[in-house]
Formats: C-alpha cells, structure tokens, sequence
C-alpha cells in the first residue's frame, strides 16, 4: 500500500509538471516566435516478482514475468518546431523566417544566440538589435560587381549589424561623389530631316541650331556638376547604291564647360546604327570643366548604339548615366534575401549589410535561454557555419511580417483537461491507499 501511495505521488507530479508545461504554452499564446512544447512520460521502475519461466519437459507451461511498476516520471519535454503562422506588421525591421532556420543574435560576452522572434530595431547607434537589445548579426563587407550587383563573403563569422558605420566603411550615412564614366543614350533621330553636309563624313561649317540637342548632367570626382550637351545634325544621305542607302549624322559636344568633340555615326536603310571604322557607336569624350569650380578634366564613354533613326521625331534621352554627387542616407530596406539596401538622397542605392541565418541538425536539442533566445548545445548540433537567406535549408525571410506563436490553443486546452483528469485520478489512488492503510490499524482496535 506505501507503494501504491509513492507511485499516485509521482503521477500528481508528473501530471503537474504536464500542466506547468500547458499553462506556458497558453501564457505564449501571442509571443512572437515561440515554438510550443509537450510532455512525454514514463515508468520509473518495474519490480519484479517473479522472473519468467520457460515451458518444460513435464508438461507445465512457460509463464511470464511478475513485476510490479513503481510509478511515473517525466520522460522528455520537447519543443515543436513546425511553422508559425505569419502576422502582417508593416514594420521595416520585421521579419519571420519561412523555413527551418533561426537568426543570429550576439549576447554582451560575444556569444552566440539564436531566436526565431524578428521583432528587430535601431539603437541610437544605428545597431539592429532585438527586443532586448541584443546585436543582430550578419555580414557587412562585400564586392561590388561591374554588372551592379553586390557579393557578400558569407564564409566569414556574422558580426552585429550596423547600418551606419562598420570596419569596413566608416561612414555610410553619406555616399562619395562618383564622377561620370559611362553615358548609354537611347531613343530616334528624325529620318525626315534634310542633310546638312556635303559628304559621308563632312558636316563642312555645322548649322548654328542642331536638328537634335540632349541635355544631360554629368558629375566630377568632387561630385560638381556639368551640364552637357550633345547636338545631333543630319549629315548626308548615300544613295549611290539605291537598294541600301545609307545615313550620316554629325554629332557635337559644344566647347563650353568641356573640350569640343564630334564625330559621325552611321545607319543603315532600316533606320540601324551600324559600326564602321570612322563611325564608332562607343566615344571616349573628355571633359574639360572651369578650373575654378572642378577638378581637372576626366573621361566619360558615350554609348550611341541604342539610337536608331526612323520617320519619327526625333527623341534622344540619357539611358543611364552612371556619375552622381555626395549625398545622405535617407532610408534603409531589407529584402527577402536578407540584404540591406541604403536610399541616399541622390537616388543611389548601397548595400549596408546582409543577414545571416543558423540550422541546427536537430532543432529541437536547443536548449531555451529567455526571452525569446536559444542556445547551442551538444545535441542540437554545433553552430559552425551561417548561411545566407534562402540558401542551404535555411529558409527565406518575410519582410513586415512577424512569425507567431505556434501554440494549438484548442490542443493545448484538450490536453488541460486529460491532465487535470489524471492529477484527480492519482490523488484518488492516495486516498484510497490511506483508507486501506487506516482500516489496518484499526485491526488493532
């Protein structure tokens, strides 16, 4: 019967450390990032009896084992790692991982933690950090690409994220001037102008008033800028093979604010630039600014190979010129690739960094710290590598959207009341133990 007593003890306990576990999962019912748990039980120990015996040659049967169970104990409590659900915020610095992955934060010792929980924010320091203060970690030192794309060195550890300033870049709250290099013009010139010239290549003395003129600005290494003109003139029509004429242009830019230059570019009878030697479609141009206001003469390439010439008005425009003044960062956004973008007041465009993500072999051997954190441990897995969003199973971020709570309020209130049921039928089990152990002593009597 002291048996009976000790095994509805330890089920009241089990059952209770059950309960424990329910009411923290329904306390974080709205706690962003919070991965529920359950409980799993087991006996403590069998008793045995008598052992089992084999059947035997004199007629008797085998017989099974005697043994007598002891009571219960917790087993494990183990974490859910499925998906939350998604909850739209808006915020800038929100985001919820879709996938198995978990964001890297770094305590004030340096280490390493990791939270599901995206709830992020600016310090006064331009620091992403979490809730609590803790640095978001990523990578912030890249390679810009000539395409204009920008590749980070994910195989370096991730550091706190700073959008302002890094080892890096001490400054990224302004963006250097980048003087003009490469203009790309695109649009028509008028097949129906008359030809102003008297060869291929002879514009003779060009007319004062240019069929064409395209204005565009362009930019020294102070970041001053120049206003530009690029006059276009109808030279000459070559018709001396009547079935593929073809068309000159005279091309100029004025000698005010740059050095003069000209030269001729050439199309075919279907309106197409063509390139021959003597009528280059790429020009190195050299300008020539005021010495008292820029900084000497610098090169810039003029592309005309998206101009073409048909019976239309004539409408030439800048593509892209790639040259821009100093200016402040204005904004920030982050992508689904974990990239933060600064806006500058020019219009440019830099990266400031990149998040970073951790996987774990076996997710649910962290080993919960507080306050939405966790920590590596022996069965989880080392943390040994970070990875980029969206790559090596880490998952994609969710910008503006917050990963909630993964808690199963109608399971977690079905298995509050299979507890309690349980807690109730143990109890039951020491009082009627007591009854029976009551009903002894009054033997005596």
């Amino acid at each position: 019967m002291m048996s009976a007593m000790y095994s509805g003890v330890s089920g009241m306990q089990a059952h209770q450390v059950k309960l424990d576990v329910i009411s923290n999962n329904i306390a974080n019912i709205n706690t962003v990032g919070y991965k529920a748990q359950t409980v799993s039980f087991e006996e403590v120990y069998s008793q045995t009896l008598n052992g089992a015996t084999a059947p035997s040659d004199s007629g008797r049967g085998g017989t099974n084992p005697m043994q007598l169970g002891h009571g219960v104990t917790v087993s494990s409590i183990n974490t859910i790692n499925t998906q939350g659900s998604m909850q739209l915020t808006g915020g800038t610095t929100d985001f919820a991982i879709d996938g198995d992955g978990y964001f890297i934060v770094q305590d004030p010792s340096g280490a390493y933690m990791f939270t599901r929980a995206g709830n992020f924010g600016l310090d006064t320091d331009g620091n992403l950090v979490t809730a609590d203060g803790l640095y978001v970690c990523g990578w912030q030192e890249y390679e810009a690409l000539p395409d204009g794309t920008y590749v980070f060195d994910t195989t370096k550890d991730p550091e706190p994220i700073n959008i302002f300033s890094d080892e890096y870049n001490k400054n990224k709250n302004n963006i250097a001037p980048k003087a003009t290099e490469n203009v790309v013009l695109n649009g028509n010139l008028d097949a129906s102008e008359s030809p102003k010239g008297s060869g291929t290549s002879d514009i003779g003395t060009p007319p004062e008033t240019a069929d064409f003129t395209m204005p565009f600005t362009a930019y020294d290494d102070l970041g001053n800028d120049y206003e530009v003109d690029v006059n276009f003139t109808k030279c000459y029509v070559d018709d001396s093979d009547p079935d593929n004429p073809v068309t000159t242009w005279y091309w100029e830019m004025p000698s005010d604010g740059s050095s003069s230059s000209s030269g001729y570019i050439k199309f075919d009878k279907d309106g197409n630039i063509v390139e021959e030697d003597g009528f280059d479609t790429k020009v190195d141009v050299e300008v020539t600014p005021d010495s008292s206001t820029g900084t000497g003469s610098f090169t810039m390439t003029i592309d005309f190979e998206s101009v073409s010439m048909y019976d239309a008005e004539s409408s030439v425009n800048p593509l892209n010129v790639d040259g821009y003044p100093s200016a402040e960062l204005n904004d920030f956004y982050i992508g689904a690739d974990g990239v933060i973008m600064g806006v500058y007041s020019n219009g440019q465009q830099q990266p400031l960094g990149m998040m970073s993500l951790a996987t774990f072999s076996n997710p649910a051997g962290l080993e919960r710290v507080g306050n939405n954190l966790f920590m590596a441990t022996a069965n989880s897995g080392d943390f040994n590598q970070a990875y980029a969003p969206g790559t090596q199973g880490a998952g994609t971020l969710s910008v503006g959207f917050l990963e909630m709570s993964n808690v199963d309020l109608s399971s977690e209130f079905t298995e509050m009341v299979i507890a309690q049921r349980g807690f109730q039928a143990n109890s039951r089990i020491i009082t009627t133990a007591d009854e029976m152990i009551q009903e002894l002593i009054n033997l005596k009597r």
